[in-house]
């Protein structure tokens, strides 16, 4: 008599199940020491390098430390960074401040010399502003942070066009000369300056996971775009839970990166399998930021 196979629908149930490899083709992210996973990368391999690291003031995802031991921790992980970035790359440094008894220590100021020290050139500070944080008593809130935006040499890849923004006055025309009556602006849109009205990721985000200190990630998508050409590589030696691999994915990049946190890692996998499948939710790029209305508002 003849075997039968019955073959059945999965249901959600074995779905769940599934165990999912920590692989991708273009991926490398590992749950280990930043500078053990960039020691093993080849030279001048990494088209852009964008991170934010710890700012060192106690998150659950840090040990704050002396001031001084941290600034030694940047200069060995700048340092590598410096030798990974392609000759026509760039390094975005993200940061925010320092706080120690009531008083803020702006990090890209501390950190400006470093990169300069290993002979690259900034090409802008790059203000990230966002609605929502912490209210402080003593002091203005913070709401914004910044980005500094390095490169090796005066040859480097810039991709306006990728990430223009709507012009405040798309129709406006020329009003004389050779071109009256013509539309005066690009029609692709405006530079989207040097400040960067982006949500950070709080609690109603679309994108939260579990981390405190989550990338949103239009704001490396940005960065990736205009930085970078299909095929690159993007590096993130402070990962988290992936979001710059996600906006390096999402565009036909390659991503690398590394985090000490098991649980985060494993969260960028998963959100990592989620884009490959087609399921994760991200905030479009350019959507403008909510603003209630004076009805709302009362």
């Amino acid at each position: 008599m003849t075997k039968t196979t019955v073959r059945r629908k999965a249901t959600q149930n074995d779905i769940a199940d599934v165990t999912r490899l920590q692989r991708d083709i273009d991926v490398q992210v590992s749950c280990e020491n930043n500078l053990k996973f960039m020691r093993r990368l080849p030279d001048e391999s990494m088209k852009l390098i964008v991170t934010s690291p710890p700012y060192n003031i106690g998150k659950e995802y840090e040990k704050r430390r002396s001031h001084e031991v941290y600034i030694e921790e940047q200069v060995a992980c700048i340092a590598e960074a410096a030798r990974l970035l392609h000759p026509t790359g760039s390094i975005c440094w993200q940061v925010g401040n320092h706080v120690h008894n009531g008083e803020i220590f702006p990090l890209d100021i501390l950190l400006y010399p470093i990169f300069k020290q290993l002979g690259l050139q900034l090409r802008n500070r790059i203000v990230w502003t966002f609605g929502h944080g912490l209210h402080c008593q003593k002091r203005f809130s913070g709401r914004h942070e910044t980005i500094l935006w390095f490169t090796k040499s005066e040859d480097y890849t810039f991709n306006l066009d990728p990430v223009r923004v709507p012009s405040k006055y798309p129709n406006k025309k020329h009003f004389k000369g050779p071109n009256k009556g013509e539309i005066s602006g690009n029609p692709l849109g405006k530079n989207p300056s040097d400040i960067w009205d982006i949500p950070n990721v709080k609690s109603n985000h679309v994108e939260k996971t579990d981390h405190p200190c989550q990338f949103p990630v239009a704001l490396v998508e940005r960065l990736v775009l205009s930085l970078t050409n299909p095929g690159d590589s993007v590096l993130d030696p402070y990962l988290g839970v992936g979001s710059s691999a996600i906006a390096a994915l999402k565009h036909e990049r390659n991503a690398f990166g590394c985090d000490l946190e098991k649980r985060y890692v494993d969260i960028a996998w998963e959100r990592i399998h989620d884009l490959r499948a087609g399921r994760l939710r991200t905030r479009p790029m350019n959507k403008p930021v909510y603003e209630p209305s004076v009805k709302e508002s009362k």
